[in-house]
């Protein structure tokens, strides 16, 4: 795998979860995983025992030094691309703006990875590429590596985690950035996520349901036409969550545990958070943990929370991001504070103590690839409450609209009055207990796993292997 961020070495959101619960997921299953990352600032290998490989990459400005750290992860190998001048800074991509080598910071990752396995002379079966950022290892392993017998014939496979980042590099940026022929891409330059579709031999998003809805230009951010083009070698895998990790009945950080089998522990987290944030705790409590970007809908629920707090609703939110989304909802906590708190940074421990202590968790995202808060929220009995699209109509299923298998409250159009309906039915059935137990219970027993979908990359592999080999 070539990414540019696994969890727990580096972060910024759902990418790193999956690079890394994808690969312990696999390797469980049998299969020997290297993971190939920046070294960036901070970053170590981790484990006591490191072996390291010095290279002499070729690039169009001649040979660079690059030393590959390599050393035993939880259930895979991580391999880091360790060279300063490229990846030792503040951040991972760029500060307030992309710093302009990321095409090729992000070109030299790829083919630090290639030229590694060229150099151990040990053909890997599939290179699985990540967004934009993993795409010149494909770019490059079709157009300067095509012939290199020690690099065998890979299946190749490129994952849109988000289709919105496109790594587009100028005309006359592509030969010394890419090192790739002119013929690739525009006369205007190289979308890397665009050409990486177009090159690999499969290509999967993260959920059966947003593949179909990226195929349209409202979702597909330009790669629509490319998506369709790739007919059925494009797949939406739903992803799984780590169910060790999020699991109510050994969490040490909550207030104390539960199960399905009893929940006496979820009233105590209930408690506890109220008491942490001063909520008054006489009325539903609904929690959203997100990071403050438009895209999750944050506009939706400032603007439904008035008529959410007159049905009696208390509503909390932990974020980072752009501040001016949560204006109203400040507002109404200065207005309101024993039933609005809005807490404005990155609080690992909170955010497991909201999705344990919540009735309901709120994520009406204008667009989800896939979503994981909801499976989260689901394993501690927090009812979900979203949007239907993407991985969260894959995921939730209305309790209004099918009693026997609803697991949440879903509504479609993107509009705070939607938003609202969806809360009010969530609190009509708070009131019927029996029934609001067997709807924390259903979302409680749902596998979320990656045992089902590390099998189905598995199934991809071989499709990748097969068409690479004919």
């Amino acid at each position: 795998m070539i990414t540019s961020e696994c969890e727990p070495f580096a972060k910024t959101g759902g990418l790193a979860d999956v690079v890394d619960a994808l690969a312990r997921a696999l390797g469980q299953l049998g299969h020997e995983v290297d993971v190939y990352l920046p070294r960036y600032r901070g970053v170590e290998p981790p484990g006591a025992e490191v072996q390291t490989l010095d290279l002499h990459v070729p690039t169009p400005f001649g040979e660079v030094k690059v030393t590959i750290l390599s050393s035993q992860a939880n259930g895979y190998r991580l391999r880091l691309v360790d060279r300063p001048q490229s990846f030792d800074r503040p951040t991972y991509y760029g500060e307030g703006v992309d710093y302009p080598d990321n095409s090729w910071r992000f070109t030299l990752l790829g083919r630090s990875a290639l030229e590694t396995m060229r150099a151990e002379g040990r053909p890997v079966d599939v290179i699985h590429a990540h967004d934009w950022e993993g795409a010149p290892a494909l770019l490059l392993l079709r157009h300067r590596y095509g012939d290199s017998a020690a690099l065998g014939k890979p299946g190749t496979v490129l994952t849109c985690h988000n289709l919105a980042y496109h790594g587009w590099t100028p005309r006359d940026q592509v030969g010394p950035q890419l090192d790739l022929p002119d013929h690739v891409g525009s006369p205007a330059g190289v979308n890397l996520l665009l050409e990486g579709i177009l090159a690999a031999d499969m290509v999967n998003t993260v959920s059966p349901g947003f593949a179909r809805e990226s195929l349209s230009p409202e979702y597909g951010a330009g790669m629509d036409e490319a998506l369709r083009y790739r007919g059925d070698t494009y797949l939406g895998i739903l992803n799984g969550i780590d169910t060790a990790l999020w699991d109510p009945a050994t969490d040490t950080e909550i207030a104390a545990t539960f199960s399905t089998a009893d929940l006496s522990g979820k009233e105590a987290c209930r408690q506890r958070l109220c008491e942490e944030l001063d909520l008054d705790p006489a009325g539903p409590l609904f929690a959203m943990v997100s990071r403050l970007d438009p895209q999750k809908g944050f506009d939706l629920v400032a603007s439904a929370a008035y008529e959410m707090l007159e049905a009696g609703a208390r509503i909390c939110v932990l974020g980072t991001g752009h501040a001016e989304l949560v204006d109203g909802l400040r507002q109404l906590g200065e207005a309101f504070p024993s039933r609005v708190v809005v807490v404005e940074r990155f609080d690992r421990g909170l955010a497991r103590r909201m999705y344990a202590g919540a009735d309901c968790f709120l994520m009406p995202s204008r667009f989800e690839p896939c979503g994981q808060s909801q499976m989260i929220s689901m394993r501690y009995g927090t009812v979900p409450i979203v949007r239907a699209t993407g991985g969260l109509a894959d995921t939730v299923i209305d309790s209004d609209a099918d009693a026997e298998n609803g697991n949440g409250f879903s509504f479609y159009d993107p509009h705070p009055d939607y938003l609202v309906d969806a809360a009010r039915r969530a609190m009509t059935a708070m009131q019927d207990g029996e029934r609001w137990r067997a709807i924390q219970a259903r979302g409680m027993a749902e596998d979320w796993s990656w045992r089902g979908p590390a099998r189905e990359y598995l199934a991809m592999y071989r499709r990748a292997i097969a068409s690479a080999a004919s």
